[in-house]
């Protein structure tokens, strides 16, 4: 057993204890570490990192961990700790992560990588010079029902897509009767919040590798509460868009339309719903599940708003089986970026696809704010 020293810095925060920490790596630590291709295994002996020494002393305890700290050079200078892995707020990502690479550390981090395309190009750069592993998370393609979703596409059953259609989000209460679910700083433009930063960049991912690049966009991005109500209970104007509406031209003549929103209520199955269309069939995924519809067995609709529907529409559609059992999307892209340190296994996800995912956000920005379409070119590091 080998242990290896990962610095996780902004776990006190939601998707770092939660994701990240509690059914990530110390759900790893439980089963024992990560089994090599030699039969080997090594052992994530984390270091907690954050500013609030109560929140990682208790999380550490809870955990099973020994070792948490409030002071990130310190951690960095210390050899044994050979990966470092980022969950902060957006606006304090790139400057960490800086500092990692410069101390020669792997780097694992959350998405976005940085607030601006130009930073996120800089920090691969500055990996690729380094000779570091650098990698970003990508976790909803690990979810199982875009991995059936994926399977449907792969095994030809949809023939050539047409069309996507996708739904995410739902209602983050204000504060002011009931408590806020999300993070203050989301609804915060000078803290690195809005909608579109935070969700373009999956969105980039998912059409990559999926269905196609990217290649032009238009959206509109909105502020639909004004007012939320913060930690401390104290009421606060929200300058970063809670909402995004967004169509996008994909290779080979693909339309895709994405909805995101905090304040939306959900009717639909999954709070992220995607329905592809192609000539041979259908399907709709959500976090789980994913249903198709053939061609064969597509029905007849006939428009007649005059009569009740006859029938329900649901009806028609099967739903993809099992084909394993599915573990945490985080956890399984945990594992991948340690067997890619320690063996050099592939992961593909590196700081080029966070840059893309960065610059796709920018760009729906651009979009919103000159209310056109806008091109996505190519990013190289060259």
């Amino acid at each position: 057993m080998t242990k290896v020293g990962i610095i996780m810095n902004g776990v006190t925060g939601r998707m770092g204890t939660n994701q990240h920490l509690r059914r990530s790596i110390a759900a790893i630590r439980k089963e024992g570490g990560v089994l090599l291709k030699d039969g080997s295994r090594i052992w994530p002996d984390p270091v907690l990192v954050g500013r609030n020494p109560e929140k990682l002393k208790a999380l550490a305890e809870e955990c099973g961990i020994e070792r948490w700290s409030t002071n990130l050079d310190e951690v960095l200078a210390d050899s044994y700790n050979t990966i470092y892995f980022d969950a902060q707020t957006t606006d304090r990502r790139a400057e960490a992560v800086k500092k990692a690479i410069a101390a020669g550390k792997h780097v694992y981090c959350e998405k976005p990588l940085a607030e601006k395309v130009s930073d996120t190009i800089e920090l691969a750069k500055l990996a690729r010079q380094a000779g570091i592993k650098a990698g970003i998370v990508q976790d909803k393609l690990f979810l199982p029902g875009l991995r059936k979703l994926d399977y449907a596409i792969k095994s030809g059953y949809l023939g050539q897509i047409l069309s996507i259609r996708g739904e995410f989000g739902y209602w983050v209460f204000e504060g002011h009767q009931e408590a806020l679910q999300r993070p203050s700083w989301n609804y915060r433009a000078e803290d690195g919040g809005g909608i579109t930063l935070d969700m373009f960049a999956h969105w980039q991912y998912v059409f990559e590798n999926l269905f196609g690049r990217v290649k032009s966009l238009s959206c509109r991005r909105v502020i639909h509460i004004p007012e939320r109500i913060d930690e401390q209970g104290k009421p606060y104007q929200c300058t970063a868009d809670d909402a995004v509406y967004g169509t996008f031209e994909l290779e080979g003549g693909i339309i895709a339309q994405m909805n995101s929103s905090w304040a939306t209520r959900v009717y639909r199955d999954d709070l992220l719903i995607l329905q592809v269309d192609g000539t041979q069939g259908s399907a709709v995924a959500g976090l789980r599940d994913c249903k198709i519809q053939h061609r064969a067995s597509t029905p007849r609709a006939i428009w007649n708003p005059d009569l009740p529907v006859a029938f329900d529409y649901r009806d028609g559609w099967q739903t993809v089986p099992d084909k394993a059992v599915y573990d945490n999307a985080f956890k399984i892209q945990w594992e991948m970026f340690l067997r890619h340190v320690a063996e050099d296994a592939p992961f593909p996800h590196d700081f080029l696809e966070a840059a893309r995912g960065v610059q796709l956000a920018e760009l729906g920005l651009k979009s919103s704010e000159l209310k056109t379409w806008v091109d996505v070119p190519d990013i190289t590091l060259d």
